[in-house]
């Protein structure tokens, strides 16, 4: 009912009903998709030719929260400076302490609106995360109407919300990214708003309306892509080295898997692991590994990751939609371990993608061990060729150049609004 009389209130053309239009749509949809997901339309593909980019072009990127949804909006940022010197980008999100963190070592300007999620965190919250809507979308018009943004780009995290909302009511571009296979709850809700959505795998294209979307891949940031070397972790002699990663926070489970997998592998002499643990688990994992005299160079977090994808033979990681796009954008055998708790449990749906052109294996929480873990390890540390096939086909799946795709498609998205 919400939906219809916002089309009609829109249909009368003053800002005001627009206005609250919109605001009765976002909250009204919202609480519904915290219970039942949106309807299911097929898609449709893209134009390969790649405009040139001309005039300077102003573009706020809203979103952000985790990696997983602020990575991708700085590699699209980072190609957009490689377009043109002169394009003006800045972030808007909530500010938490990745975003300042991430953001403070780059030229990008980060502005705060007022968001929280809904979906998950109990009815009374839900309605107290609603209400804020209001405020985040005039807090989101001040800053839109300040930067005049030729497009607005949104990344799906429940902050990218009152921001596209705004965009639209000031009639400004929109696209949105969508970095895993089952679309998230923002971008369920702002799709209605979008002239644009790019997706990351080919089975989220039935997700959304046809004309709007376009499967770029999920872009990898440029330091990735283009890494010299210079950082490598020394290995010494050792001629396997795995790689576990559990997300920016570590994840405890893996941990203690992988500390009782040491005592099963048959083959500790010719292994090297680079291990982030997160904060809370750092100094108890690194000690394990010096008990068993087993080569390691454990940190809770490492900044700089090219060089530790570029020296890994075997990764072992949870399959955030980044970490499935940096993988397969470096073309590297992993072992994913979807995290079980994930939304919609699209870990494990992002990381069956590979696995169905056997491009990767996966072990899900309820089924890993120790004697499990390691014998996956020992079998690939004997077995190079089988290997070289699962990295092969995991770099045939990756999208080393989505940030590329999308830009293009920025480009004329903007030029067809100026015609």
């Amino acid at each position: 009912m919400a939906e219809v009389n916002g089309s009609r209130l829109k249909a009368r053309g003053s800002r005001q009903t627009r206005i609250q239009a919109s605001m009765l749509s976002a909250f009204s949809f919202q609480l519904c998709a915290a219970i039942a997901d949106g309807s299911q339309i097929s898609a449709g593909s893209g134009d390969p030719s790649r405009p040139r980019a001309s005039r300077p072009l102003r573009i706020v990127i809203a979103g952000g929260g985790t990696g997983g949804h602020l990575f991708p909006g700085l590699a699209i940022a980072q190609e957009f400076m490689t377009r043109n010197k002169r394009n003006t980008i800045v972030f808007v999100s909530t500010g938490n302490a990745l975003e300042r963190s991430v953001l403070s070592e780059t030229d990008f300007k980060l502005e705060t609106i007022t968001a929280e999620g809904i979906k998950g965190r109990g009815l009374w919250n839900q309605a107290k995360s609603a209400l804020k809507i209001p405020r985040g979308i005039i807090e989101s018009l001040r800053i839109l109407k300040g930067y005049r943004p030729d497009l607005t780009i949104g990344l799906g995290s429940y902050s990218a919300g009152p921001v596209v909302v705004g965009a639209w009511l000031l009639g400004t571009k929109i696209a949105l990214h969508e970095q895993n296979i089952l679309p998230g709850i923002t971008n369920r809700i702002l799709a209605r708003f979008a002239d644009r959505i790019y997706v990351s795998f080919n089975d989220t294209k039935t997700r959304f309306k046809p004309h709007k979307v376009r499967l770029t891949g999920n872009p990898v940031r440029r330091e990735l892509l283009n890494h010299h070397p210079g950082h490598e972790v020394i290995r010494g002699s050792k001629s396997f080295c795995v790689l576990i990663i559990g997300g920016s926070q570590g994840a405890h489970s893996i941990n203690m898997t992988v500390i009782e997998a040491l005592d099963h592998l048959r083959q500790k002499e010719n292994l090297f692991f680079i291990h982030q643990t997160g904060n809370a688990d750092e100094q108890m994992v690194s000690a394990a590994y010096q008990r068993r005299n087993i080569a390691a160079k454990v940190q809770s977090f490492f900044r700089q990751m090219a060089p530790l994808y570029k020296q890994a033979d075997l990764i072992v990681c949870r399959a955030g939609a980044t970490t499935v796009a940096e993988v397969t954008a470096m073309g590297k055998a992993v072992i994913f371990i979807p995290f079980p708790f994930a939304t919609d449990d699209h870990q494990a749906l992002n990381a069956g993608t590979l696995v169905r052109e056997d491009a990767a294996e996966m072990i899900l929480q309820k089924d890993l061990s120790a004697e499990v873990l390691s014998q996956k390890i020992d079998y690939y540390a004997a077995h190079p060729q089988a290997l070289e096939v699962m990295a092969t086909r995991a770099g045939q799946l990756g999208h080393p150049d989505a940030a590329i795709a999308i830009v293009d498609d920025c480009y004329r998205l903007v030029e067809s609004s100026n015609r």
